[in-house]
Order: structure tokens, then sequence, then C-alpha cells
């Protein structure tokens, strides 16, 4: 059984990307087991004086689970062209960490146009020694949709889901 963590660079409270990353854990394979990280709002900002010894709780806690996970995905939006703050600190909690390094990640979309934020967060990612997968990627389309629209179209997609993990499990154990 392959555990993969799951992580929405969203804060919304009616985020697509979380919505998709929770549908990603809701529709995995029965071979992997998609848990969803919620404690991105909690994080500190990353102050590198606080690592070590000093490091938070709340991010001890995201070093752990990307440690522990044996791939990660993620989903983010773009604000201004950028990744989020918040998705940015998460991952600079995790730079001078062994977590990131060689670990298997999958980017996923829930925008069509969050062109500039995925190029950043691909670079970012793979600075970090991340292994990207750089497979089909899974982009459904669920920018601007009311919660009820966005239930309707995930569940239209499940079988696409489906096979996003079960490839993105196949490039972890090709490992």
């Amino acid at each position: 059984m392959l555990n993969i963590l799951a992580i929405s660079g969203s804060l919304r409270a009616a985020s697509t990307n979380s919505a998709l990353v929770e549908a990603l854990a809701g529709n995995a394979p029965s071979d992997c087991r998609v848990e969803v990280y919620d404690g991105l709002g909690g994080l500190p900002i990353f102050n590198p004086d606080d690592e070590g010894e000093r490091t938070p709780p709340e991010a001890v806690k995201l070093i752990d689970a990307v440690t522990q996970a044996d791939g990660v995905i993620v989903s983010c939006p773009e604000y201004a062209h950028g990744v989020p703050g918040g998705m940015k600190n998460a991952l600079d909690w995790l730079v001078s960490r062994d977590a990131a390094v060689g670990k298997p990640a999958m980017l996923v979309h829930a925008s069509p146009r969050s062109l500039y934020a995925r190029a950043a967060l691909a670079e970012i990612m793979r600075t970090m020694s991340f292994a990207l997968y750089e497979g089909a990627a899974l982009e459904i389309a669920l920018l601007g949709k009311k919660p009820a629209e966005t239930e309707m179209i995930l569940g239209a997609n499940r079988q696409a889901m489906r096979d996003a993990v079960q490839a993105f499990a196949g490039f972890i154990r090709s490992r």
C-alpha cells in the first residue's frame, strides 16, 4: 500500500484545488492511500532561526508527513502569476530537510490558466530535489465553478483521477 500526501496550495473555504485533492483521496486506487494535508494555514512564517530544536510543532507535522509519505501530490492556484504565499511557506519549511530529496511528486491542476504558477512551482520543487513526475498531468477545469458544479465535474472524472494516481504510483514504484 502506497501512502501519498496531497496538499492544496489554497486556503479558501470553497477552494477548487482543495476539492480536487479531496476527490483524489476519495477516488484513489485500492493499492494507494491518499491523505490530505490540512495544516497549511496553521504554519508560521518560515524563519531559518526557528529550525532544529526550535522548529514549531506545525512545521514538524508537515515535515514528518512529507518524510513518511511515499509521494506527494500538489494542487495549487495561481496568485498574481505566482505560487501563493502559504504554499511557498510550506515548501520553505522543507528546504533544509531531507524530506523532499528524491521524494516523488506530482502536480495536478484545477485551472487551465495557472501556467505561471505551474512553472514556478515545478522549478521550486525541482530545485528542492523533489523527483517530479513528468507524465500526463491531471487537469480538471474547476475555475469559477460553484461547489455543486465542482462536485458534479469531479464525479464525472473519477476514472481520470484514479488513472492519474495509478500512473503516479507506477512512477513511485519504479524509483
